[in-house]
């Protein structure tokens, strides 16, 4: 038993030692990750003192390697950009641009204004649009003693006509059209006649049973001016439909629904309801302003009849347990409706459900829910509810407001699962699961409710360092030995 304990103990051991390791590397990587973040961000510091472009005649540049050299596309030029150079003791990088004339033998060194970061062994490509442009693409920056890396993901254009860097924002938006042959497994890109929706992302597609598909919502970025971006939420609709007698031809048409339409928002979700209708859920409007981002997350449901071309927005009934009661109560006291209605005070209003959950990192985590009234649920108010459940106390059943949640209908069953809505700076992603009956529409049935508690998210503190200091203290006996003994190993 005694050597049996021991191997035991030791086998612990080893486990904590490596586990001790792997946090003491990633530690280490993050710090050496932040040291090259404020090295790179001390030399842009000296880099922003340059407030206009002086072009100076000069010898050859220094020695260096991993540079790029493009061809001028208008001019008989070449662009040296970048690089590094190795003394033997110090790494050196660069992000100077020099000039070489072809036909007069010269170097020029061109000092321009707001450049990339310094750099080496990045991607550049020389093309002749708008007068000439030098694409940089990504690239490495070292710390001086060449043992620390950091791997650049950014996107910089060059404009030669103009002699102005610009840093280029890593978003595209795509309208293109593809459709994938399921008994050849390839792939074809449709070109449709007529003006279909703009370039945009977060926008949802269904299916008509005609065949046609139904393209809604979305979001997209526009340049207003320099360095300053706007967005916008698509609340336009559009139809793809085939032409007749033309195989394999598509034309777009925009369409206008009449009914009750959604307001503009993206991160919705949708999924096919019976009799053919689309059913759509919740999403998020962004509140954007130039300096901040506010998302307004919701939880309303809509559903679209292609047949007819229109909305309705889905209204819940309530259980039928409480409708029967409250019509008994209706017979059994023929004047009360009319009394309510003259004296008005007991309609019910929202009730708003307030959580603060702490979580195991100690993050305080607010949650706020609108539960609406049942006159606002999708039903109108009448004299049936007045004992309603939530005048009862009883709050409304119902998923809090979200986007990117998950959608599937089976058995005319609504199921809605997860997605996220943000709380200040953290984002809470759920794992909640509710069902709707979409024949009754009567009330949501939460099959999983959602457990903030087992929320992780990790904020840049060294609190890993201090839970390990808190254990040390706390604790004691032979675990405490071991520690010890590992510790000496590892110094």
């Amino acid at each position: 038993m005694g050597k049996k304990g021991k191997k035991e103990k030791k086998g612990r051991g080893a486990e904590k030692t490596a586990a001790k390791m792997e946090k003491k590397v990633s530690k280490r990587s993050r710090k050496e990750e932040e040291d090259l973040e404020a090295l790179i961000a001390h030399f842009q510091t000296l880099d922003a003192r340059r407030t206009q472009v002086v072009e100076t005649p000069c010898s050859p540049p220094s020695p260096r390697l991993n540079a790029s050299l493009s061809a001028h596309p208008e001019k008989d030029e070449l662009i040296l950009f970048g690089g590094e150079y190795f003394n033997g003791q110090k790494t050196l990088l660069y992000n100077e641009l020099y000039t070489y004339s072809i036909r007069k033998d010269a170097w020029t060194k061109v000092d321009i204004p707001n450049p990339p970061p310094r750099r080496c062994a990045h991607q550049a490509v020389a093309v002749p649009q708008g007068g000439g442009q030098l694409w940089i693409f990504g690239g490495e920056f070292a710390s001086p003693d060449g043992e620390q890396f950091y791997h650049y993901r950014d996107l910089w254009v060059l404009h030669l006509a103009t002699k102005t860097w610009e840093q280029v924002r890593d978003y595209i938006y795509y309208n293109d059209v593809y459709t994938f042959d399921l008994d050849t497994s390839t792939w074809t890109k449709l070109s449709p006649s007529g003006t279909g929706p703009t370039p945009r992302s977060g926008c949802q597609m269904s299916v008509t049973p005609q065949g046609s598909i139904v393209i809604y919502g979305g979001y997209s970025k526009q340049r207003v001016r320099k360095d300053v971006d706007r967005g916008t939420q698509h609340g336009d609709m559009f139809l793809l439909k085939p032409e007749e007698g033309r195989e394999g031809r598509w034309a777009w048409t925009r369409i206008n629904p009449s009914g009750a339409k959604p307001s503009p928002r993206s991160g919705f979700s949708v999924a096919a309801a019976p009799n053919h209708q689309t059913l759509l859920f919740g999403g998020v409007c962004d509140e954007e302003e130039e300096e901040s981002l506010q998302g307004d997350f919701l939880n309303d449901l809509y559903f679209y009849d292609p047949a007819r071309n229109r909305w309705f927005a889905g209204q819940l009934k309530g259980p039928k347990a409480e409708k029967r009661r409250r019509r008994r109560g209706k017979r059994a006291e023929p004047g009360t409706a009319d009394k309510q209605e003259v004296e008005g005070p007991g309609a019910p209003e929202p009730l708003e459900v307030v959580r603060e959950v702490v979580s195991e990192a100690g993050t305080v985590v607010t949650i706020k829910q609108v539960l609406a009234a049942p006159s606002s649920a999708g039903r109108p108010a009448s004299d049936d509810d007045e004992d309603s459940p939530d005048e009862a106390g009883v709050p409304t059943v119902e998923p809090s407001p979200r986007s990117n949640a998950m959608l599937a209908v089976k058995h005319g069953r609504l199921y809605l699962y997860g997605g996220m809505f943000e709380a200040g700076d953290r984002q809470v992603t759920l794992s909640d699961l509710y069902c709707l009956d979409l024949h009754k529409m009567d009330a949501w049935t939460a099959l999983v409710e959602a457990d903030p508690e087992n929320q992780e998210w990790l904020e840049e503190t060294d609190s890993e360092e201090d839970s390990d200091e808190v254990e040390g203290a706390e604790g004691g006996g032979e675990d405490d030995e071991d520690d010890e003994e590992e510790e000496e190993e590892d110094n």
